[in-house]
């Protein structure tokens, strides 16, 4: 299904589409709070795309109209719904297959920012871990305790904050894709991602949501840049995602 005409995607509350290529590589901003995709049929009103989701093809399926084909669209990469961010999605299975391949690969570089609690000992830290990667009854957890799934990722502060609650905006790139990597990786060494219900400081959550008036996890994908291959030719795709302003606000 090519896109020479921009169609009209069921898109999801505050969803909105930041660029897209000619062969139909689209990027999306996603607000946190959005899912990647429906689990049920419930969950589409709140998904990226308010369409049926075929889990076996990992695509989104919609009609634009009595009469007319369905429309199918090809997810990417998820966040997790409490995340915003860059989500990527392809107009054709064919395109969908290289770029999967190329984060198999791990040839596609992410920028992620994050405000958290207390200070990195350093400006700028190479995390290394093992993590232990279990999914039960669909929901994921992961761990560091004696793990056996190699994570990476690159930590450089962006700005330290001053007041308190003590809180510092870093810049994440992680090497390795695993589930709730960065969110580990942060509580781990002492400075948990503000609203991290899972993995973070309860207390310091629930301090920081009555002065700031949000429960938001602020965790934000910012950036997703690679290059790839499709129909003989070597394209290079780069989508920007600005972060909320609260990302700052409260330094």
């Amino acid at each position: 299904m090519p896109l020479s005409d921009p169609p009209e995607f069921p898109l999801g509350r505050n969803v909105a589409e930041i660029t897209r290529d000619q062969n139909g590589l689209i990027a999306f901003s996603k607000p946190a709070g959005v899912m990647s995709h429906p689990n049920t049929a419930a969950d589409e009103p709140r998904s990226l795309v308010n369409a049926r989701y075929v889990l076996d093809g990992e695509y989104f399926e919609w009609s634009a109209g009595e009469g007319t084909p369905l429309r199918r669209l090809w997810l990417l990469n998820r966040l997790d719904s409490a995340t915003s961010g860059v989500i990527l999605a392809a107009a054709s299975a064919e395109l969908a297959a290289e770029v999967r391949a190329q984060f198999k690969r791990k040839q596609v570089r992410k920028v992620y920012l994050a405000l958290v609690f207390g200070a990195p000992h350093r400006a700028v830290e190479l995390w290394r871990d093992l993590l232990t990667v279990e999914k039960r009854g669909g929901v994921i957890r992961t761990a560091v305790h004696a793990g056996q799934v190699p994570a990476e990722s690159r930590m450089s502060v962006v700005r330290a904050g001053h007041r308190q609650p003590r809180l510092t905006l870093v810049r994440l790139e992680p090497r390795t894709g695993r589930s709730h990597q960065l969110r580990v990786q942060c509580a781990k060494r002492g400075v948990p991602i503000v609203g991290d219900q899972t993995y973070g400081d309860f207390t310091r959550n629930r301090e920081f949501a009555k002065i700031a008036g949000t429960k938001r996890l602020f965790l934000h994908s910012m950036e997703t840049s690679f290059d790839y291959e499709f129909g003989g030719k070597r394209q290079t795709f780069s989508a920007r995602a600005p972060s909320s302003p609260d990302f700052e606000k409260f330094l």
